[in-house]
């Protein structure tokens, strides 16, 4: 069962989310963040697909803090990164602080983050109170090297992403050696049914290593 909810920021913005719930009682719950094209219907369906599993999941509509309902094309790259750039750090921290709560009474909460949302996952494991986090080609990782992840971290990137390099990848992996970490024959995006990188067999891989790393951390 799914549906769309609406949360509230210890700032007092407030937004949308989608939520997709189990059929049964919660094994636990996730808070799945979108890439720079908004509350997509692909990042909707991760959402279906992990409740599927048994998890409460929350998707929150992160660019409601610039104008609510955003959400982009694939072909629209420079308005996403634009709307992204238009969004600070810490408003965004406060909005995945908030969905995490709104998941509290399901269990343990991780995080799993696409793109941008990679990014923010891995500043989610840094700071926020969960049990684990996912991190799907997450280019800005890097940013935050002044931070430590406080709970384990998957990360999956691509050797053919041209926007992330392997030398990168390497970079993350020094900066936090205890992290998970797998690469595929793919690029950037290689989750994403609706883009022209969708690569169906790491999709797959990645789907079924993620759910493994949650089935021991969060549930």
């Amino acid at each position: 069962m799914a549906d769309t909810i609406e949360l509230s920021a210890p700032d007092g913005h407030r937004f949308s989310a989608y939520r997709a719930q189990p059929a049964g009682a919660p094994r636990g719950s996730l808070v799945i963040i979108q890439e720079i094209f908004g509350l997509t219907r692909h990042i909707c369906e991760m959402a279906d697909q992990y409740a599927a599993e048994g998890y409460l999941c929350i998707a929150p509509a992160m660019f409601d803090r610039v104008r609510p309902g955003i959400v982009l094309d694939y072909t629209q790259m420079q308005q996403g990164v634009e709307t992204m750039m238009a969004l600070k750090p810490p408003q965004t921290l406060l909005d995945v602080g908030a969905a995490v709560e709104a998941t509290a009474a399901a269990g343990k909460t991780g995080v799993i983050g696409y793109c941008w949302g990679g990014t923010i996952a891995y500043v989610a494991a840094c700071r926020l109170p969960i049990s684990a986090a996912v991190c799907y080609y997450g280019g800005r990782i890097l940013q935050y090297a002044d931070r430590t992840p406080r709970c384990p971290v998957m990360y999956h990137f691509g050797e053919q992403d041209q926007s992330i390099p392997l030398a990168t990848v390497e970079k993350v992996r020094q900066l936090h050696p205890q992290g998970i970490f797998h690469v595929y024959p793919a690029g950037h995006g290689f989750n994403c049914s609706e883009r022209s990188t969708f690569e169906p067999q790491s999709a797959r891989l990645a789907f079924e290593r993620s759910l493994e790393f949650l089935r021991s951390h969060v549930g």
